[in-house]
């Protein structure tokens, strides 16, 4: 991966009683629309930092701390994708962007969906990297992992990366075990937006792993949803549905997004 760049801009932006962080990579090009990068559950920009670096290669790229990630305080409030999908519109009004690209991981993937379900004119082309539309979609254990995660994890997740950026730019390090508290009582609610994502407007493309977290047949229901696997493409791709898939082999939803490949898979969908 690419050695990450220092961002070009960083600020704070107010929004519904949260001060989001953000910060903005590469320059605006021309017919090119910004891309909001959203990272996965306990993730952020610090760690996102190179694939940022990567993407912002011609384009603009706005990477955000989502409630209680990052350099993002928490307030007294729970993770809900849908509320976090109002802080993202909220926040692309704050930075005068009318209209951008949208690629979101795991949980980040699930806001992102939910951004082009509530606020459609916003979201030109959406990617969902390794994201349910339900919470039904997960293989049993990693549901049943789901049950187990909470603050007491904490101690125990000192050594990893998600904790070591964490407690380089947090303002208070003690937020760690409740941001985990919050984001398993968050997964642990069930959903169903199966409806809606039936409905989206824009192109989307869906990243998976071969070994994901979810298994195939689920993956293939999701490109159902948004018009994939219902004909033959055609000699000519006349039969090609606006939305697609990718199921990168080797890979595992834990390094996806982290891969070279999940880039080159990406870049050419989102074009100019």
């Amino acid at each position: 991966m690419t050695p990450p760049t220092l961002p070009t801009k960083t600020g704070h932006a107010q929004v519904n009683g949260l001060r989001l962080y953000y910060e903005v990579r590469g320059v605006p090009a021309d017919r090119v629309l910004p891309l909001v990068l959203l990272h996965g559950g306990l993730h952020n920009t610090l760690m996102d930092a190179p694939v940022a670096t990567r993407l912002a290669q011609g384009r603009q790229v706005i990477s955000v701390d989502l409630q209680g990630h990052g350099r993002t305080a928490d307030i007294d409030r729970p993770l809900r994708y849908e509320q976090l999908a109002d802080d993202l519109a909220a926040l692309l009004d704050e930075l005068r962007v009318p209209r951008a690209d949208v690629l979101g991981y795991s949980l980040g993937g699930g806001v992102g969906l939910r951004l082009a379900v509530q606020h459609p004119s916003r979201v030109r082309k959406l990617v969902v990297v390794s994201s349910p539309f339900s919470s039904t979609g997960w293989y049993p254990e990693v549901a049943t992992a789901f049950q187990h995660l909470t603050g007491a994890l904490a101690d125990m997740m000192k050594p990893a990366p998600v904790y070591q950026t964490y407690a380089a730019i947090a303002p208070d390090t003690a937020g760690f075990a409740r941001l985990i508290d919050k984001t398993g009582e968050l997964q642990r609610r069930p959903y169903d937006w199966s409806v809606e994502v039936s409905k989206l407007p824009m192109p989307v493309l869906l990243v998976f792993a071969d070994a994901d977290s979810m298994p195939p047949s689920y993956i293939a229901r999701f490109y159902e949803l948004l018009g994939g696997g219902q004909r033959d493409g055609g000699l000519d791709g006349s039969g090609r549905p606006k939305s697609s898939l990718a199921i990168l082999p080797g890979h595992t939803h834990y390094d996806l997004f982290e891969s070279p490949a999940m880039i080159t898979t990406v870049e050419p969908f989102l074009g100019p």
